[in-house]
């Protein structure tokens, strides 16, 4: 089973990294960007079948190392 992860950073953190690209996309002229924001994108097969064990091995594998729970959200989608 395929799984997508997307990690980014909450809201209400702020986010350097994405402030940095913002500036420099305004300064090649792409003025109408606005609140950049930087995540993570991972891809992960799963050797199971069962749906319910992928979606609660995936948001353990999420809570205990693939986010900072802190500081991002994460979510997941399955496949298969």
């Amino acid at each position: 089973m395929k799984a997508t992860v997307y990690v980014t950073i909450k809201e209400n953190v702020l986010d350097p990294q994405g402030s940095a690209v913002q500036g420099a996309l305004h300064s090649l002229g792409f003025a109408e960007v606005n609140n950049v924001r930087i995540g993570k994108y991972m891809e992960l097969n799963l050797d199971t079948n069962d749906r319910a064990e992928a979606e609660e091995r995936l948001k353990a594998m999420c809570e205990k190392l693939l986010a900072n729970t802190v500081v991002e959200d994460f979510r997941f989608e399955l496949e298969g």
